[in-house]
């Protein structure tokens, strides 16, 4: 398995876990809202991802690729939907700022777990 595909695996399964855990460990330790933030932050950002990653796998796949256009217009388009989306969580007060932003960090904290586990990889490789 090339290394590109096997980084997108560990990221998709590293998201749903992190937001699992995150999201037990708010709604245990924490207030309604800010767990409720952290919920709806994680499930934001891991969709996003995985349609972005939908977009592009189908975009390179086909034989005839898709037009940069239509991928840029599908990435903006779910950017102002998430803009819109948390704009009304927070403007509403069903979130807490705080804790949404937890959640919005999942798919960067899986992101930075792939990075130090391939990295790891890469020089205990080398020191062998």
């Amino acid at each position: 398995m090339a290394i590109e595909q096997r980084l997108i695996k560990f990221i998709t399964i590293t998201n749903w876990i992190l937001l699992c855990i995150v999201s037990i460990v708010g709604l245990l330790s924490a207030t309604p809202n800010f767990a409720k933030g952290i919920i709806f932050g994680g499930l934001i950002v891991t969709i996003n991802f995985h349609m972005l990653s939908r977009t592009l796998k189908n975009a390179f796949s086909t034989p005839h690729s898709a037009s940069h256009n239509v991928i840029l217009g599908k990435y903006y388009l779910r950017f102002i939907v998430s803009g819109f989306i948390i704009f009304l969580l927070i403007s509403k007060h069903y979130v807490d700022p705080i804790g949404l932003f937890i959640g919005l960090s999942v798919v960067v904290a899986s992101i930075m777990l792939a990075t130090i586990c391939e990295v790891k990889k890469l020089f205990f490789k080398e020191a062998i």
